[in-house]
């Protein structure tokens, strides 16, 4: 959540900013622990800029982040300080954009402000990992913090890096077979389709009916080209918006093969966070908070919500998933046994990596299976051209005999 905030600092003078945080309190503690004393705070409800969006989404990519980690656990647990880490990281850091953020955070750093709170003016670093360095500036164990985030980030990389893999075959087959047939209608069917009439060949159905298909991409090809452009652009609004994302999500838990892909996805994001937070030493009512950002599904994320709810009444994690469907029994359950034995951040870990490994069989699976399929299905439209061609020269030469 983006803030604006208007405060005074400890000289007197009066500055304005803004500051990301997961909600208001920690925005107004993170403000605090800069020396600010706080006039007004507000949550920004526009949305940032396409420019701004653009140069977030391309300027950092996710091995960037793994790689800063990485390298700030092993400079710090090597005695280094957090400033002189930072500056090694500034020489050793080729993206252009991340050298820059790294730059403005030692800046602020120097300046007195802590790591978190200089981290969080900052989009590209998550709720997730800015409430980890914050709870490893309170316990002192910012190194091993670091390397949490490496090892998690590293996880998610490889598991986001595997569905996309996972897809690169089907998808160029299907641009490729598209771009076949989007010939053949085009270029190659209208000269077969005018010879025919003009032997006065008579056309069964589905050759009447490709060729008014193929005459519509002929003459309409402008139009279909925008319309293609503008449902892309309407669907890609569509899902930055409330009612798109959540309609997206529950689609997402009902396609057939592909429920459980997506389910076990967020459970293996849920598990692994909470764990993670829970041995930083994040409160379990904040771990859940920005666990349910993490997941990346608002039917999840309600559910989530609905936890932390019943957590804060003194119930148990385990109480309210076992009346969900989206959790399966034997996470209940093992959830269950890890909160009587206080050993919930062990038993979440073991069920990220268990969950995590079904991901990766299902992917495997799917793989497999998708290729054949695709390869019909494209190889039956473009029989039917063919066929739509080939039906009516053979019944003309028949006739002529």
């Amino acid at each position: 959540m983006l803030f604006d905030y208007k405060a005074k600092t400890e000289y007197g003078k009066t500055v304005k900013g803004s500051i990301d945080a997961p909600n208001e309190e920690m925005a107004i503690d993170s403000l605090t622990e800069q020396g600010l004393i706080l006039l007004s705070l507000v949550e920004r409800k526009k949305q940032i800029s396409l420019k701004k969006q653009i140069s977030f989404s391309l300027g950092v990519k996710e091995k960037d982040l793994v790689l800063f980690y990485r390298q700030m656990s092993v400079m710090i647990s090597s005695g280094v300080s957090i400033v002189e880490a930072l500056e090694t990281m500034i020489e050793q850091t080729s993206n252009p954009k991340l050298k820059s953020i790294i730059s403005e955070i030692v800046d602020d750093v120097r300046g007195g402000t802590s790591l978190s709170a200089a981290m969080a003016k900052h989009r590209i670093f998550s709720n997730f990992c800015l409430n980890m360095i914050r709870s490893g500036e309170t316990t002192g164990r910012i190194d091993e913090v670091f390397k949490y985030l490496a090892d998690e980030e590293e996880k998610n990389y490889d598991l986001i890096s595997k569905i996309k893999g996972a897809m690169v075959y089907p998808t160029f087959v299907l641009v490729a077979a598209g771009g076949v047939i989007t010939l053949l209608m085009t270029f190659v069917f209208p000269k077969l389709a005018a010879v025919l009439k003009e032997y006065g060949a008579e056309l069964p159905l589905t050759t009447r009916i490709v060729m008014a298909i193929s005459n519509f991409m002929v003459n309409w090809w402008i139009l279909i080209i925008l319309v293609l452009i503008g449902l892309y652009f309407l669907i890609r609004y569509g899902l930055k918006t409330k009612i798109g994302t959540f309609i997206w999500d529950i689609v997402k838990l009902k396609l057939p093969v592909f429920n459980n892909l997506f389910k076990n996805i967020y459970l293996v994001r849920f598990c692994r966070s909470l764990s993670t937070l829970i041995v930083a030493g994040v409160p379990l009512v904040s771990a859940l908070e920005i666990s349910s950002n993490v997941v990346g599904n608002v039917v999840y994320k309600k559910l989530i919500a609905k936890t932390i709810k019943a957590v804060e009444e003194g119930k148990t994690i385990s109480s309210v998933f076992a009346e969900s469907k989206l959790i399966p029994k034997m996470l209940t359950n093992i959830i269950a046994i890890g909160e009587k034995t206080g050993k919930l951040d062990e038993v979440l870990d073991k069920m990220a990596n268990f969950y995590a490994r079904i991901v990766e069989d299902t992917l495997g699976k799917l793989t497999v299976l998708i290729e054949p399929i695709v390869i019909i299905l494209l190889g039956g439209v473009v029989a039917l051209v063919f066929a739509s061609v080939l039906l009516p020269m053979y019944n003309m030469a028949s006739t002529i005999r």
